[in-house]
């Protein structure tokens, strides 16, 4: 599958939020270059929610869970083993703005736990 282009300022914008939580990372003892589990989400409609579930895959994610909020609102939680290095992020976010374009639905970010290598 061929995925498009994003927005430079809705990339930007992204970016801007994952520094922040790269740092607190970071500030957390994290090294960044150990492979870890990394969530993503997007909020949609269902019938888009479930195009992107059976593509999930495809795309290099495995699906986590989907959860509704007291809104109604729902969420497609995925994930997929990688670094936490900048670069690493950098290219996850890129992806997931372009799987909101593609399935039309909302990306809402990125989170993993800092990993110190003690429990190796």
């Amino acid at each position: 599958m061929t995925l498009p282009d994003v927005d430079p300022a809705r990339l930007a914008e992204e970016w801007a939020a994952d520094s922040d939580v790269l740092a607190s990372l970071r500030a957390n003892g994290d090294r960044p270059e150990i492979v870890r589990a990394v969530d993503v989400s997007f909020r949609g409609d269902e019938a888009a929610l479930d195009r992107l579930e059976e593509d999930a895959g495809e795309l290099g994610f495995e699906v986590i869970e989907r959860e509704e909020d007291d809104g109604g609102e729902i969420s497609l939680f995925l994930g997929c083993e990688q670094a936490a290095d900048d670069a690493s992020i950098r290219a996850l976010t890129v992806k997931c703005l372009q799987i909101e374009v593609v399935y039309d639905v909302e990306y809402d970010g990125w989170g993993c736990t800092a990993e110190d290598g003690a429990g190796d």
